[in-house]
């Protein structure tokens, strides 16, 4: 479809879903580059290394079982996601939707529970790329000092603000440019993963693996030898391993075909990803076992970085080095289309005037939100300082509190689907399985996750240790983030009422054709 035709359909989808037009650069993101800019949101390559540890230590050999039962709510949410935007595509998404279908009120704290849950994993994404762009120069200096300046805190910061500049740089030069970049992080990233499962089978079928385990369908049974607990606290870290796909659904405006694209591209990424998972968790556990001590993956000295701990033994002596460096690759994808989204997202806001009208302008020369895309990275920088001067516990325990914001935004989108389709959700078979079911299911189940996560937020275990009156610190870091932006919109709703009064955004229903 030519950039004219993309155009043209984006402006009569606009037209009657009463959206406004945002100045982005429009027929520019396909299916395949979509999932792309999706995939490299997720960072397969941190994600795997930072999370196998800890889900193995929870249920051991039915980590595949657990991925599953993760993107199982992922897909359901993803066709949501679909649906919305087939009708309604805009670069605000769950902000805009949620509007349109609960009021600005809910709109707003939705909109806001996706802003600041990616301003904090940016800053995350930042720090872990530090970790490792130290630990791959240390090896490949061979000089394990090196590797210790991440661990400086002066040090550590500046680098970190350096990454984000960086990021924020990319992502404010078009939206092509960031897709140039992502074809190239994210297609080592991948190639290392696969070459990495691979040798780990290579390995057990040469009979030099550590534990050589036999593959097993019992692996992917979550009916059979897991606690209601076990499989709880693994399915809240398989739901966080899939987050950040739904940056394919904040580029609706830009895309070739704006009701079609996103949506399949969402559907493509989480697919991927899920696949990638349980190819390298099959591998990994089949070569390293889910023991305790050695190369166990259940080896508490792993579970912070698993990769860390096979790559030589895995890739050899020249491939560990290649590994770490695709982990850091991950991780600067991920920075820098995580922007993307919140960027997105700000500038919806803005259009609308839930945020300054400031946020609502778009680089003539780039046709993105360049302002929103800088005051997001300051934002991130600033962030990032102030907590990593303040305490470690504070940091760990903000990245902590992500699944409960995650769960939050998600889980809204996914009933606005069901709300805003009300009057047609019977019609015919589609819009009772897509608009009805799925959307439903999964705005259930990440609802219980939600209330579980809360629950388990209170508890000092669960987090860094750091508790205010016996409660766990999580549970007021989520909280608070979310108290937080209650009283930024009860102060922009005194401020700038048109939008809380609905004269912005159009929250009619319309009827399809």
């Amino acid at each position: 479809m030519s950039e004219t035709d993309a155009e043209k359909k984006l402006h009569l989808a606009e037209e009657s879903a009463g959206l406004v037009s945002k100045g982005l650069a429009t027929g520019k993101v396909g299916t395949l580059s979509g999932a792309i800019l999706g995939i490299a949101s997720v960072a397969p390559g941190y994600t795997l290394t930072a999370s196998i540890g800890l889900i193995v230590a929870a249920v051991g050999l039915k980590m595949p079982a657990i991925f599953i039962a993760g993107f199982i709510p992922m897909f359901l949410t993803a066709y949501a996601y679909r649906e919305l935007n087939s009708r309604a595509p805009d670069c605000g998404a769950s902000f805009t939707w949620s509007t349109k279908a609960f009021g600005p009120w809910v709109g707003w704290m939705c909109g806001w529970g996706m802003v600041i849950a990616t301003i904090i994993v940016l800053s995350n994404l930042a720090a872990i790329a530090v970790e490792f762009f130290y630990l791959f120069i240390a090896r490949v200096f061979n000089n394990p000092d090196i590797a210790d300046l991440a661990g400086n805190t002066f040090v550590n910061i500046l680098t970190t603000l350096a990454f984000i500049a960086i990021a924020t740089f990319i992502a404010s030069r078009g939206i092509t440019t960031s897709e140039y970049v992502q074809y190239v992080l994210v297609g080592f990233q991948m190639v290392v993963l696969l070459a990495f499962a691979v040798m780990a089978v290579v390995h057990v079928g040469r009979g030099e693996a550590p534990a050589g385990l036999s593959f097993t369908f019992d692996w992917f049974d979550p009916f059979t030898g897991l606690t209601m607990g076990a499989f709880i606290i693994g399915v809240t870290g398989s739901i966080f391993a899939f987050w950040g796909w739904d940056t394919c659904l904040t580029l609706g405006e830009e895309s070739k075909d704006p009701t079609r694209v996103p949506g399949r591209a969402g559907l493509l990424c989480v697919l991927t990803i899920l696949l990638t998972y349980l190819l390298v968790a099959v591998a990994v556990m089949m070569y390293a076992g889910v023991g305790e001590e050695g190369l166990g993956l259940g080896n508490p000295e792993n579970a912070e970085n698993v990769f860390g701990a096979l790559a030589d033994p895995i890739l050899g002596g020249i491939g560990g080095p290649v590994l770490y460096l695709a982990i850091f690759a991950s991780s600067v994808a991920s920075l820098q289309t995580t922007f993307l989204p919140a960027a997105r997202t700000m500038l919806a806001m803005g259009a609308y005037g839930a945020f300054p009208k400031r946020f609502a302008s778009v680089s003539p020369r780039f046709l993105v939100p360049a302002y929103a895309t800088v005051v997001a990275g300051i934002v991130t920088g600033a962030f990032y300082t102030v907590v990593s001067l303040l305490s470690e516990h504070v940091l760990l325990d903000t990245i902590a509190a992500l699944g409960i914001m995650i769960c939050w935004y998600y889980g809204i989108t996914a009933f606005a689907c069901v709300w805003y389709f009300r009057s047609e959700l019977f019609k015919n078979v589609h819009n009772v399985v897509f608009k009805f079911l799925f959307p439903l299911l999964g705005g259930i189940v990440l609802a219980l996750v939600f209330v579980i996560s809360v629950r388990e937020s209170m508890n000092p275990e669960n987090g860094s240790g750091a508790a205010i009156g016996g409660i766990g610190l999580v549970f007021f870091m989520g909280f608070g983030i979310l108290l937080l932006g209650a009283v930024l919109m009860i102060f922009w709703r005194f401020r700038n009422p048109e939008f809380f009064e609905g004269r912005t955004m159009k929250a009619e229903l319309h009827d399809s054709a």
